[in-house]
């Protein structure tokens, strides 16, 4: 992208001036040739100083916030199409008065300057400055309350996108189907390592229709497949289905990403609290803060319906089948680790209790029994790490603060 910015601004800095005098030779700036030449001059090696230390600068936290937080978040944030957009504009600015000032006083102290050229300059100066504003202000995204949310964010869009409310009917579960079905056709990942980013679940089931079959998907979004991995397999065909297209059909890429894994934002936010968890960091208010926003991707969860897993066609019939993950598979992802580092933080274990009786509350009745698990599971884990009654008696009560204003003890 910036290799475009720049062919622009070269090509509009040598073109622009030669259009103008021929075409407008009498729209002029009243500027002087040599106050124009200094203006050029300042504004092209002014904005290549500008460029090195913002991007330096940029960078340097970029890389602090990966070791605070988690490398794969921050890559979100290095990919940002503002920091692509905010070079480019940049570097436009350099070259095109660069090249601009070749053109003034070529004939003289009197050359007129012309005013179209002298105003682009102007103008890519003014979005120069807007782009540093707008960096600046993404930079502040790396502070952990803006990270959290901004992840959390992202994990709200793809539940809202990928799961229908508990009110919607219920769908019919898919049937179990036998692996060992005569004349099913298996197609298989080759290449190096890669992690399923999605699934374009519409174009299966229309290859599936059309050769009346049933595609079971071997791997979940969020996979990583390596050489040889079964993708999927296609069940009771009546014509075996180009394999390219199949493959088509499945998003791959070096990295997870968010919009069809609604584990990811969930994985991010338990990256940052067994981070800020660790002994070399110790830093369990960030762990609490992490809980604040994984607790209400759950309650989010909680309301929606996980089985979604069989997708039909147009007549009903059975045709892609998608692992997808269920409602322990979310709280085992969410608990799990977090529970494991934070057992001996009296803060995180208070703000673990608040959430699970938060969940319990919220949650329809299917779905409690799972959050009585962990419920139990905290308490076990508090008391076996905490000698002292009164840090016990601590640690078992509910507080969403973590210690801020306590409730209650947990399963009281």
């Amino acid at each position: 992208m910036t290799s475009l910015y720049a062919a622009g601004a070269i090509a509009a800095g040598a073109l622009l001036p030669r259009v103008e005098s021929r075409l407008l030779p009498g729209l002029v700036s009243p500027m002087s040739a040599a106050a124009a030449a200094a203006i050029y001059s300042a504004i092209a090696s002014g904005m290549i100083a500008l460029t090195g230390i913002v991007f330096s600068l940029t960078f340097v936290m970029v890389q602090f916030s990966a070791t605070a937080y988690s490398p794969r978040l921050v890559l979100w944030f290095a990919r940002d199409p503002l920091l692509a957009h905010a070079f480019g504009t940049f570097t436009a600015t350099f070259l095109y008065a660069i090249a601009a000032l070749g053109w003034v006083d070529r004939a003289g102290v009197a050359a007129p300057v012309p005013r179209i050229s002298a105003l682009v300059v102007v103008a890519l100066l003014l979005a120069s400055v807007g782009m540093f504003v707008g960096l600046i202000n993404r930079v502040t995204m790396l502070q952990i309350s803006r990270t959290l949310a901004f992840t959390g964010d992202r994990g709200r869009q793809v539940i809202e996108a990928t799961y229908p409310d508990l009110a919607s009917a219920v769908p019919v579960s898919a049937p179990a189907i036998s692996l060992a079905s005569a004349g099913a056709q298996i197609v298989a990942h080759h290449g190096p390592p890669l992690a399923v980013q999605g699934v374009r679940v519409r174009a299966l089931v229309d290859l599936a229709a059309a050769s009346d079959a049933v595609i079971e998907m071997l791997v979940a979004v969020g996979d990583t497949v390596s050489e040889s991995t079964p993708l999927l397999r296609v069940i009771s065909a009546h014509h075996a289905i180009d394999e390219a297209q199949l493959k088509a059909a499945i998003a791959l890429g070096f990295e997870r990403t968010f919009e069809q894994d609604p584990k990811y934002a969930l994985r991010l936010l338990v990256d940052i609290a067994i981070r800020a968890l660790s002994p070399a960091i110790n830093d369990p208010t960030t762990a609490v803060q992490a809980l604040d926003q994984i607790g209400d991707l759950l309650l989010r969860l909680g309301r929606r319906r996980l089985e979604i897993g069989g997708f039909r066609d147009a007549a009903g019939r059975l045709r892609v089948i998608v692992p997808l993950p269920t409602w322990d598979d979310f709280l085992q992802l969410a608990f799990g680790e977090v529970c494991a580092y934070g057992a001996t933080s009296v803060q995180v274990m208070r703000r673990m209790h608040a959430l699970v009786s938060d969940l319990l509350d919220a949650a329809p009745p299917e779905r409690r029994p799972a959050l009585t698990h962990w419920q139990l599971q905290l308490r076990r884990n508090v008391a076996a790490h905490f000698a002292d009654a009164g840090e016990r008696d601590a640690a078992l009560t509910e507080d969403r603060q973590g210690l801020g204003v306590s409730r209650r003890t947990a399963g009281a």
